[in-house]
């Protein structure tokens, strides 16, 4: 991500991070039953795309904001999140979470945003400009992994969700 299209404020993030989450939350609000559990081609359905970002979402707060190790905040087994395969990752949580109602899939996604929300209010926006890994400032700042774990993977997956319809 260009520092021209970075948010330059924490005001500016939160808009860019809801603008996002409501676009989302309008493509799969209005969707029947039937729809919300109707795998697209890669075999996911509107459903098991929204349970993935809020484990996204988890991991992001757990892992990236609060430095914890990958399996101990995503709660998969240490071998698997090592090597950071997120192919691997992503089927494991697919797994997981494949049978799980759209009621309580909902109620997770929308009780893991408030608390991202809520994270990120308290946060001075000067951290969030720090590098991730201050042992490897190449890896960008934090700010980049709020995106891509935020705007970024809302409007990936809505667009993942659309074109699946």
């Amino acid at each position: 991500m260009s520092s021209k299209t970075r948010p330059q404020t924490k005001e500016q993030l939160l808009t860019a991070i809801e603008h996002e989450w409501n676009a989302l939350l309008l493509v799969t609000g209005n969707l029947t039953e039937q729809r919300m559990l109707t795998p697209d081609e890669g075999g996911w359905s509107p459903k098991d795309n929204l349970i993935h970002l809020a484990e996204w979402m988890v991991y992001l707060m757990g892992h990236h904001m609060d430095g914890r190790p990958r399996h101990e905040v995503i709660k998969l087994p240490e071998e698997l999140t090592r090597e950071g395969d997120f192919d691997k990752m992503n089927q494991a949580l697919f797994e997981r979470n494949k049978d799980r109602s759209i009621e309580d899939v909902m109620s997770e996604i929308k009780r893991v945003y408030a608390d991202l929300m809520d994270k990120l209010t308290a946060m001075p926006f000067e951290e969030l400009l720090k590098p991730r890994y201050a042992d490897a400032p190449e890896k960008g700042i934090l700010l980049d992994w709020v995106l891509g774990d935020t705007t970024e993977h809302f409007e990936e997956h809505r667009e993942t969700i659309v074109k699946g319809l």
